[in-house]
């Protein structure tokens, strides 16, 4: 009996380890589409998001985008409502982490930081991906964005800045935990613009990333075989 279960078990483990989210079949990449970077620090994935494309659909994301500081590209994240917002160093926010980390119901907000210049060059390029996607698949992109706002009375709330940058962390839906990290959050993003994605092993950052690799080389095969016919 306990073979059986340990079996179970781990036939359980390697469904979830390579569960995958499907994307929009249909998707391609289009060139002359809106950009998209995925950044990744080494174990956080920001989206930054052309703030012109932002403003340019109605709605309490534009709103806030606007309310923002200068800067044609918005760095957009999601984390937890304390630990995510605090840049002192780490050694003194572990015990702190280990709560965003373990215990469930942490409140959470969504990052939205304008940022002048282009911020990939801030990121080494084996970190970093850039994407030009559909007008129709970047709508959709942002419009999950704008659903993980938590609203009051139709806008959103900032619930916390922090001095010396322009960053402003909104209320958020959904409650970070070791189970709805910010990279799992990136991650449905993307899915959600049309991107495969895989759930649980995108509780880590190269997951993020490797979701776009994978996307960007079915796109080259789909290009090879059209190139054929």
């Amino acid at each position: 009996m306990r073979a059986v279960f340990a079996a179970g078990l781990l036939g359980l483990i390697a469904a979830l380890w390579t569960w995958t989210l499907p994307g929009d079949p249909g998707l391609r990449e289009d060139m002359a589409g809106v950009p998209v970077l995925v950044l990744d620090n080494g174990f956080h994935t920001d989206l930054a998001l052309p703030r012109g494309a932002l403003e340019a659909r109605p709605g309490p994301l534009a709103d806030a985008v606007r309310a923002l500081g200068p800067g044609d590209w918005i760095l957009t994240g999601w984390g937890d409502a304390v630990f995510y917002v605090d840049q002192s160093p780490i050694e003194r926010r572990l015990p702190d982490g280990a709560r965003a980390f373990f215990r469930p119901g942490n409140p959470s907000v969504l990052m939205l930081d304008p940022f002048a210049g282009d911020p990939s060059f801030r990121i080494p390029p084996a970190r970093r991906r850039a994407l030009r996607l559909p007008p129709a698949a970047f709508e959709r992109l942002a419009a999950h964005v704008e659903a993980t706002l938590e609203l009051t009375d139709g806008r959103a709330r900032v619930r916390a800045a922090r001095g010396g940058d322009d960053a402003r962390f909104y209320a958020a839906q959904g409650h970070f935990w070791i189970l709805n990290l910010c990279n799992t959050w990136a991650a449905r993003t993307l899915n959600a613009a049309g991107l495969q994605v895989r759930p649980l092993r995108s509780v880590v950052s190269p997951e993020v990333l490797a979701s776009v690799d994978r996307f960007r080389r079915a796109d080259a095969q789909l290009d090879r075989a059209a190139r054929r016919d």
